[in-house]
């Protein structure tokens, strides 16, 4: 490595033109202002009433989630819920997602068919929108999960919080500011603050130096969310809803052969994920150009796969439905109980209703992928070598990565989840994780290719 050139200073580089670039902050010199200390402060005072935001806005859905499915077909004289109910309800989903992305600010928020990105706090004005379009899309059976909406809700609160109190807040500041409240609001949904603070570092391309700066105060919102969270579920009897499994089978030291699963996941992963989101990206131009319609023809095909689930293995229609959040923990623990074939119908009706909902609906695109991808693993555990718990823990991952393109959110997602057994699969999920990825980023066209024209008038 040749030695630095006489007289240009050490956080000044050239650009191409010649002419030196602007200095690079120093963050140990940000960190010891005094501006940053008060920023702290801020972000742990605004992360209590958001994180008790995020907590009800959770209840809100899972309460919504059980009144329509099963409580509503009691009321109307049912013995229990109906195979054909989710078709109606997921199309009336559809016609208020609809409404609400195209008579509101902001068109609902985050298009789940784009990926996991990071496009900034929403204003205050987009609020109410992103908030109904995801209440009305995950609490009817939209298969998406919440997360991309409390990002943007738990952010564009905390960005307007503070500009109430110091209108003329600094950029930079701000931007702090809408990350923490985003920590905040997701801090226990994924089982770990940690795991939250990790997910959104990858998704909004945070690097260098400036991690730590951007970093501390999104930690301290998400500490102090997750014990909101683990309070209010404490003192309200509904518990926390965060993503976590109770029952995990023993899994063995891995071997050879499942090391050569490990691959096979990866590359069918990758496969399987490019399809869902080339479909789902070749749909949602054409659903925007007939919004309300559009949407509730999608919620129709949503309902009609979880009728021919239900149909075709006498389980229950809601495992096609909604994020599948809830319904990892049953799906590892009754394993035993689902042949190859069940398996293979079930993840079929989810992939395809899960590209369904991301060309259409609000919400976000991990729970999905992970219940889709723990499926698989299950499924091809019936095969010779594959342990029933590792299977579980590579599709996990290997799905996460193929639809999130976030590799170390993807191994963490699939190993924290399974406690002390994660540990043990850990090599497994990561050679499946680096497979997945590496084929997505080869047979994934560049962004340009997935350009959207506006609708047609």
């Amino acid at each position: 490595m040749s030695a630095e050139p006489a007289g240009t200073p050490a956080d000044r580089q050239p650009d191409p033109a010649g002419a030196p670039a602007a200095p690079q902050p120093d963050p140990a010199a940000l960190i010891r202002t005094r501006g940053y200390a008060v920023l702290l402060v801020i972000v742990a005072v605004l992360g209590v009433p958001i994180s008790a935001g995020a907590f009800g806005f959770l209840a809100l859905v899972s309460e919504l989630q059980s009144l329509t499915y099963d409580d509503l077909p009691k009321a109307l004289g049912f013995a229990g819920t109906p195979s054909w109910w989710p078709v109606p309800l997921v199309g009336v989903a559809g016609l208020l997602t609809g409404l609400a992305i195209r008579c509101l600010p902001g068109d609902g928020g985050h298009k789940p068919a784009e990926g996991l990105v990071s496009t900034g706090a929403p204003s205050a004005a987009q609020l109410p929108g992103i908030a109904l379009a995801a209440i009305a899309s995950l609490s009817l059976g939209a298969v998406l999960g919440p997360e991309a909406p409390l990002i943007a809700l738990g952010g564009g609160t905390a960005v307007y919080a503070v500009r109430l109190i110091k209108p003329d807040i600094d950029p930079g500041a701000s931007a702090v500011v809408g990350a923490a409240g985003s920590f905040a609001a997701v801090s226990a949904l994924l089982g770990s603050p940690l795991l939250g603070a990790f997910l959104l570092m990858e998704a909004s391309g945070l690097a260098g130096l400036m991690l730590g700066v951007a970093l501390v105060p999104g930690l301290l919102a998400a500490g102090i969310g997750a014990l909101i969270f683990t309070g209010l579920g404490s003192w309200t009897g509904l518990g926390t809803y965060s993503l976590a499994l109770h029952d995990v089978p023993p899994a063995d030291s891995p071997t050879a052969a499942e090391f050569g699963w490990a691959v096979v996941l990866g590359l069918g992963a990758a496969l399987v994920g490019a399809g869902i989101q080339r479909l789902a990206l070749f749909l949602q131009p054409r659903v925007e150009r007939r919004r309300v319609v559009a949407t509730v023809v999608m919620g129709l095909a949503v309902g009609v796969l979880a009728l021919l689930y239900a149909e075709i293995t006498g389980n229950s229609a809601s495992q096609v439905l909604y994020s599948g959040e809830h319904a990892l923990d049953p799906l590892l623990a009754d394993s035993v109980r689902y042949s190859a074939a069940t398996l293979v119908v079930l993840i079929v009706c989810k992939c395809l209703a899960y590209c369904a909902s991301l060309s259409a609906f609000r919400g976000g695109p991990i729970f999905p992928a992970m219940f889709a991808g723990a499926a698989g693993g299950l499924a091809l555990s019936h095969l010779p070598g594959l342990n029933p718990t590792s299977g579980f823990a590579m599709g996990i991952g290997a799905m996460c990565v193929a639809m999130l393109k976030l590799p170390m959110t993807s191994v963490l997602l699939a190993t924290l989840l399974l406690g002390s057994q994660g540990l043990t699969v850990m090599p497994l999920v990561i050679v499946s994780v680096v497979v997945s990825y590496v084929v997505t980023l080869r047979i994934t066209p560049p962004p340009a290719a997935f350009a959207t024209k506006p609708p047609a008038p």
